[in-house]
């Protein structure tokens, strides 16, 4: 079972002036592909709190993976490929690259989003869009992938290829 956590990133949401429609959104879709969610948390758009944030989910509770969401477009509030750069080891760029080019094919707005994807430690950080639409379906571009890349990162692939 990958261990996960959700993170939405809003300034109304984390003062509780606009509902999250997209972490649950997220985290249904994710518990119906076998992942657990072990933690989810609406936050400001906020660089320094996104990065504390980030490296207590993987530095602490040490989840597989993160799913963030919101602060990936063109505001002067978004910042959370900022902060999730700052935080990781390792830049992922074939999973944004992946998800843009199959956004594109349904709207040509696609290529404004600036999400990345970065391994920090043993966790792998994935940012999406701020929409329940957006998200949702650049996640479901890369959902079946995941499971192999993590297992890599926890070592489990490798064990596998070494008694073949």
């Amino acid at each position: 079972m990958i261990r996960s956590a959700i993170l939405t990133m809003s300034d109304k949401g984390s003062r509780g002036e606009r509902t999250d429609e997209t972490g649950p959104a997220l985290k249904m879709f994710l518990e119906k592909h076998g992942y657990k969610i072990e933690y989810y948390k609406i936050i400001a758009d906020d660089e320094e709190l996104i990065c504390k944030e980030l490296i207590s989910l993987c530095d602490d509770l040490k989840v597989d993976l993160i799913i963030t969401n919101g602060g990936t477009g063109f505001s002067k509030r978004d910042v959370t490929p900022e902060a999730t750069r700052k935080v990781i080891d390792k830049y992922v760029p074939g999973i944004g690259e992946a998800m843009r080019m199959k956004s594109m094919q349904i709207t040509m707005k696609a290529i404004l989003s600036r999400g990345i994807a970065g391994i920090r430690k043993d966790t792998l950080i994935i940012n999406l869009p701020g929409s329940p639409k957006g998200a949702l379906e650049n996640l479901q571009f890369i959902i079946d992938a995941l499971p192999h890349g993590i297992d890599i990162l926890k070592g489990a692939a490798s064990e596998c290829a070494e008694q073949q």
